[in-house]
């Protein structure tokens, strides 16, 4: 008995924070959020529990990759120093081959499920390690862009996979989360700008000033939740959620306009923070669709 707790806590300190569970568990509500906006979760139980485990693994592999080609600038940054890979309590080669074991299964599963909804996935993984981390991260502030397309996939995804086909909702719905990265991204980079300039990673702060971050977050801010709104209506939410999108969507907008106005560390701070929460609440209304 003692030899197989040693056994899980050698994996919950090595593995498990190499996965990143809040995001991953936020990407995989986006994709929950985007089949149960098409089917009935009760209904479809086995293909539920199919979406959710090739999902997982998915985004859990994207996400070990992308932290083991990041290794070095991680350990520059004070954020991030104390990650395993930066300590060396996990070895590169321990979690390059943890990281493609779980793509590779998380792909393969979503392909048997539904090939169109395996090829989202694969793409959503590759833009995100390949184009994303690998290619344009450390050349261009604009990488963000296909960091919010991979973010996107997931919910797209799970949409294809409730409806059979790529449709005008999903496509709204991706576009929501790629809008909606910028004000979740940004605001992080202005709040540790010192980190990422020691790691020479360019961002908008570093590149365009600080000013025209906050303009970017407040425009990607209204465009998300416009996004929001209409796949919303389209997927036939009531109009008593609707009301309710609207308010959470005015919170949203108007802490970014107030970012722009009175820019301070708290309110840059405060931005983020509810970014995340109108994320996690606009797929938890998509889930009444479906239910």
């Amino acid at each position: 008995m003692e030899k197989y707790k040693q056994f899980f806590s050698q994996i919950k300190s090595k593995y498990f924070p190499l996965v990143k569970s809040l995001q991953t568990g936020l990407l995989l509500i986006t994709g929950l959020a985007g089949y149960m906006s098409a089917r009935c979760p009760v209904h479809n139980i086995p293909t539920m529990l199919g979406l959710t485990g090739s999902l997982l693994l998915s985004i859990s592999g994207s996400t070990v990759l992308n932290m083991w080609y990041d290794r070095d600038i991680d350990a520059i940054m004070p954020r991030t120093s104390k990650r395993p890979l930066s300590t060396g309590q996990t070895q590169p080669k321990e979690a390059l081959i943890f990281g493609l074991i779980l793509s590779v299964i998380g792909i393969a599963w979503a392909l048997l499920l539904d090939p169109l909804y395996g090829v989202i996935i694969f793409a959503g993984l590759f833009f995100d390690v390949v184009v994303y981390t690998i290619w344009l991260k450390r050349r261009t502030a604009w990488s963000i862009i296909w960091g919010g397309i991979s973010g996107g996939m997931p919910v797209l995804a799970g949409r294809v996979l409730g409806t059979g086909q790529i449709d005008w909702v999903g496509i709204t719905l991706a576009m929501g989360v790629l809008f909606w990265i910028p004000t979740h991204i940004l605001t992080f980079s202005m709040r540790y700008h010192n980190d990422y300039q020691k790691a020479k990673v360019p961002t908008f702060p570093s590149t365009y000033s600080f000013q025209t971050t906050r303009l970017i977050i407040a425009v990607s801010s209204v465009l998300a939740t416009l996004a929001f709104g209409a796949a919303s209506y389209g997927v036939g939410l009531t109009w008593g959620f609707l009301r309710l999108l609207i308010v959470l969507s005015a919170g949203l907008f108007v802490l970014a306009v107030q970012s722009l106005r009175s820019p301070s560390e708290r309110i840059t701070f405060g931005l983020f923070k509810y970014a995340s929460l109108y994320m996690l609440s606009a797929m938890l209304l998509m889930f009444f669709t479906g239910v």
